[in-house]
C-alpha cells in the first residue's frame, strides 16, 4: 500500500471490494492477461488488421492476400503466423493451396474495431 493518505472516496470503494487483496482477487489470471495482451499485439499492426478485414469478406489463398496487401511473401507469412498463433485465423490445405479463414475470435475482434 502507498505511504500517502488515500482519498476518502477511493478508500471507501477499496473497503467495499475487500481492500487491495480483494482488488487483486478480482483480476483475471496472469495467464489470461498474457493471452489478451498477445491478441492485442497481434491486432496492433496495420498489415494484420488489413488481413483480418480481407478474411471477413471471404476465405482467401496467400496469393490473393499478397496481391491485395502488396508485401513480400516472407513478410506475409510472418504476419499470418502471428495471427494464426493467436487464434484470429486458421487455414486448411486444399490441393496445392492453403486457404485462410477468419475464426470466431477473429470475427469478434473485427466487429469490435469496425
Amino acid at each position: 500500500m502507498c505511504r500517502t493518505e488515500i482519498p476518502e472516496t477511493i478508500q471507501c470503494d477499496l473497503n467495499e471490494v475487500g481492500g487491495v487483496k480483494g482488488l487483486n482477487e478480482r483480476l483475471p489470471s496472469k495467464r489470461s492477461i498474457e493471452k489478451i495482451s498477445a491478441t492485442h499485439h497481434a491486432l496492433s499492426d496495420p498489415v494484420r488488421m488489413t488481413i483480418l478485414y480481407l478474411l471477413t469478406i471471404q476465405p482467401l489463398c496467400v496469393c490473393v492476400i499478397k496481391e491485395c496487401i502488396g508485401i513480400a511473401g516472407s513478410k506475409l507469412s510472418y504476419h499470418l503466423n502471428i495471427m494464426k498463433e493467436n487464434g484470429l485465423i486458421d487455414c486448411e490445405q486444399q490441393g496445392n493451396w492453403i486457404i485462410y479463414r477468419i475464426t470466431e475470435k477473429g470475427k469478434k475482434y473485427a466487429d469490435e474495431t469496425a
